[in-house]
Order: C-alpha cells, then sequence, then structure tokens
C-alpha cells in the first residue's frame, strides 16, 4: 500500500495513479481530518465482487469448501458442452 500526502499527489498523479493501476494497489491520500483510499476500478470491482460472494453466509460456506477440495486435488475437470 502506498501512502502519500495530498501536495505530493497533486504533483505527481500522473504516476501514482499509474502505479495503483499496474500493481492493482491501494494508495492512502494523507490530510489533516480524514484520509482518502484509491485504487483502480478494476481492483475496486473484483473486491466488491468478493464482498458479494462471501457476504452469504451458504455461499462462503459453499466456496470455502470448494477451495479445500482444490487444495486437497479433489478437483474435476469438464468439458465445456456447446449447444
Amino acid at each position: 500500500m502506498i501512502a502519500v500526502n495530498y501536495s505530493t499527489l497533486r504533483n505527481n498523479m500522473k504516476m501514482y495513479f499509474d502505479k495503483v493501476t499496474e500493481d492493482q494497489d491501494t494508495m492512502i491520500v494523507t490530510r489533516k481530518n480524514d484520509n482518502i483510499v484509491i485504487m483502480s476500478q478494476n481492483y475496486y470491482e473484483s473486491l466488491m465482487e468478493t464482498l458479494y460472494l462471501t457476504g452469504n453466509e451458504a455461499n462462503h460456506k459453499h466456496l470455502m469448501k470448494s477451495l479445500e477440495q482444490l487444495k486437497n486435488g479433489d478437483a474435476k475437470t469438464h468439458d465445456i458442452v456447446e449447444e
């Protein structure tokens, strides 16, 4: 995670925005009262999707079970059937 103050960000905005986008990283912009977080749209959408998928307890348990099966080598591959 990058942390930068507002003045430094303003003077080097392109460089910082490129770094956030390329590294899929977040940046904290420090301010006197309240800091701000900046992230790429792709990173934000990925985060929101993860929150959605794990936000439901039943879905979260199903995902964790699937990950455990994958880790244990119990995953199965299937051919895609086109209609």
